[in-house]
């Protein structure tokens, strides 16, 4: 599995949505389990972005399916950046570099 970081923005809407009903946030963590993630952790923010979550997705095909979902009700924009675990990194850092 794969990791990823989705930063969210609400709309209006979804500020609206959000303040009748703050328990909607944990539905869309359902929605998203549902769709074959598994959300890790997540924290509200101040600033440009409202929220960040971590997720393990299958791969970028699965999460942008459910990117486009989310954001397709048009109560949130979410950019979604693929996370590399930092041993991995270092460890692909150092092998050998092969010749393309």
């Amino acid at each position: 599995m794969a990791l990823y970081l989705m930063l969210t923005t609400l709309t209006d809407e979804g500020r609206k949505a959000i303040e009748e009903d703050p328990d909607r946030l944990k539905d869309i963590n359902k929605e998203v389990e549902y769709m074959g993630a598994k959300i890790l952790s997540q924290y509200a923010l101040l600033g440009q972005y409202d929220f960040v979550n971590i997720i393990e997705a299958p791969g970028d095909a699965d999460v942008a399916k459910f990117a486009i979902h989310l954001s397709g009700r048009g109560t949130m924009q979410t950019m979604t950046l693929p996370a590399i675990p930092l041993d991995d990194l270092i460890g692909i850092l150092k092998k050998k570099r092969s010749v393309f």
